[in-house]
């Protein structure tokens, strides 16, 4: 599984053991694709930060049903544009 098929699948990292959703993706010129692989919410519940990883190094756990979402009624970010 490549590129965009990854997005709402759990994904961990072969190097580094890093855990989260692929909920980003980015293809460079160069070939070295990568996804952004966003971790849980921390035990009191503080959002931690997402990391760009190869997406040659991820392996799919296919236990874990993707994540799934209808954007159809508002396909957009969920925060308004900062004000200048």
């Amino acid at each position: 599984m490549k590129g965009t098929e990854l997005f709402g699948r759990q994904v961990t990292d072969k190097v580094t053991g890093f855990t989260g959703v692929a909920t980003g993706y980015c293809q460079y010129i160069s070939g070295c694709n990568q996804v952004l692989v966003t971790p849980p919410v921390g035990p009191a519940g503080e959002h931690r930060e997402g990391h760009w990883i190869d997406e040659q190094r991820l392996v799919v756990d296919d236990l874990v049903s993707p994540i799934v979402l209808d954007n159809g009624a508002s396909p957009g970010f969920d925060k308004p544009a900062p004000v200048r």
